[in-house]
């Protein structure tokens, strides 16, 4: 299905979508797959025991103009434990689109390393997410308020949050500040020191698509590295997935094939048309995108609690041959989608509204990619798992404009951060691992002795930061030592040239 036809019909539905669904409403491709994708009603935390202190700086709505001179409350974390005061190192994790509380909790690596450097760490909530709202619950009310929700708003707050700290909090004023951030906020972190090298001395950006805008990668590598993942895991595993889009549109041609589909996948809200098939379509793309990119190698509940090499769990369910029957293939995806949304068996029903925690923000995020961050996507059906839908600015734009009353800037990332063109640039970690679909989006060699890339072959979305686990694979353990040996040489380098005399 070609994406005019899927958004026309999509466009006839608007009217009755609610807004949690808006996702599965709009053009599908189009409005990509978020660094993490449709939040569900439960937050789900590590379960390490960790300390910090929550704070909160008058941070100025608007950094670039002069008429907006309000303030709103961000929010940061700050823990200090093993800080070797004066002048140890901060390393501060640049919040993406989310509880900043949530990150906190999920990125071990920061925590694991904490003692070792000495260091204070900080993690800073981003504006327009968990609890760091401009102009509080009026924050989304309309697109003249959501009109600060930008990546470079967001790297200015970090910036001032910074010189505030290094100012006011005895013994930080010689502190060198290392960023670091996971898949969006991996973005940032690597803008971060491009933009404000002066601020941070280096930054680690794990998973981080800095190269996923138009014109920079293929549009249909994202799909392709989803589909690797699934076809390396199990007996036709992505064949079958493949093949069960076109059985999923004959089963629902029927309202008794919609009635079976119901009560075989135990959703909570029965399908009961055409634009609900569509819609529940959606929902599986997204469940596979997100297995991809939580395929770690042992027990974890980032966004859902799931089994160890969970796509591997998933294909058991989906070793048929080519005779199986519509019924019989669309049993085994049920069984497929239960492992990631019900491995616990805690769940009465599925929400096809629901796809991750809900600690992330949807909305927010959406209204990003509806502005400056146009990520290209699109499926062939050959090369990839999924039905042929090919990338429709034109109709990504005009779905935008419907919802938000906004129309995006294809280039302006490229623009303001430089696109393939940094390597004036230093001091940047870019870690991806191999089977991470956003590693399509990032930087996957080295660009200069500074700016290096480190590839985990077994590695699924940002695995590196996350804390370290007895299953882990020797290729994320060897990447953890390399980038503590790139951040004890940046602290270094950072101390040299503050003893220096000017």
């Amino acid at each position: 299905m070609k994406a005019g036809v899927r958004t026309g019909l999509l466009d006839r539905a608007a009217a009755t979508c609610i807004l949690m669904l808006c996702l599965g409403c709009l053009h599908v491709i189009a409005l990509k797959p978020q660094l993490f994708t449709r939040h569900g009603g439960v937050s789900y935390s590590t379960g390490t025991p960790i300390s910090y202190k929550t704070f909160y700086f008058d941070q100025k709505i608007d950094h670039f103009g002069f008429l907006e001179d309000g303030t709103f409350k961000q929010r940061y974390l700050v823990a200090d434990k093993y800080w070797h005061q004066p002048g140890g190192p901060i390393l501060f994790y640049t919040g993406n689109e989310g509880d900043i509380a949530w990150f906190c909790n999920n990125t071990g690596f920061m925590w694991d390393i904490a003692e070792e450097l000495g260091a204070m760490l900080v993690f800073a909530e981003h504006r327009y997410y968990g609890e760091s709202l401009p102009f509080g619950q009026e924050s989304y009310s309309d697109s003249k308020h959501l009109n600060y929700l930008t990546s470079e708003q967001a790297l200015a707050d970090f910036a001032v949050l910074i010189q505030n700290l290094k100012s006011t909090v005895p013994g930080a004023q010689q502190s060198p500040v290392i960023a670091v951030g996971g898949s969006y906020g991996g973005m940032l972190s690597a803008w971060f020191r491009m933009k404000y090298p002066n601020i941070v001395v280096g930054a680690l950006a794990s998973s981080a698509p800095i190269w996923q805008f138009p014109g920079m990668v293929p549009c249909g590598d994202f799909y392709k590295i989803v589909t690797q993942d699934f076809a390396r895991s199990g007996y036709k595993c992505d064949a079958n997935i493949r093949k069960s889009w076109k059985a999923i549109n004959n089963v629902s041609s029927t309202v008794s094939g919609l009635q079976w589909l119901s009560e075989e996948f135990s959703l909570c809200t029965p399908l009961k048309n055409e634009i609900d098939a569509i819609v529940f379509k959606n929902w599986l793309q997204e469940t596979w995108v997100n297995l991809a990119m939580v395929d770690y190698p042992y027990e974890a509940n980032f966004l859902q609690p799931l089994p160890r090499w969970p796509i591997q769990v998933v294909c058991k369910n989906l070793a048929f041959d080519s005779t199986v029957s519509d019924y019989q293939l669309l049993h085994g995806v049920s069984q497929a989608a239960k492992v990631y949304y019900n491995y616990t068996g805690s769940s009465s029903c599925l929400n096809i509204s629901q796809t991750a925690t809900s600690s992330l923000g949807f909305l927010g995020w959406t209204y990003q990619a509806c502005t400056e961050m146009v990520m290209p996507m699109c499926t062939d059906g050959v090369q990839d798992m999924f039905e042929p839908e090919e990338w429709n600015f034109q109709a990504f734009s005009d779905e935008c404009n419907a919802f938000f009353g906004v129309r995006p800037r294809p280039d302006w990332a490229g623009t303001v951060f430089g696109g393939k063109d940094i390597a004036s640039h230093s001091n940047i970690i870019f870690s991806n691992g191999g089977l991470d679909p956003w590693s399509a989006g990032g930087v996957t060699y080295n660009l200069s002795n500074s700016l290096v890339s480190i590839m985990i072959p077994d590695g699924a979305h940002h695995l590196d930061l996350r804390y370290s686990n007895d299953n882990d694979p020797v290729s994320v353990r060897a990447a953890r030592v390399l980038e503590l040996t790139y951040f004890q040489e940046w602290i270094r380098q950072a101390k040299k040239n503050t003893a220096s005399p000017p």
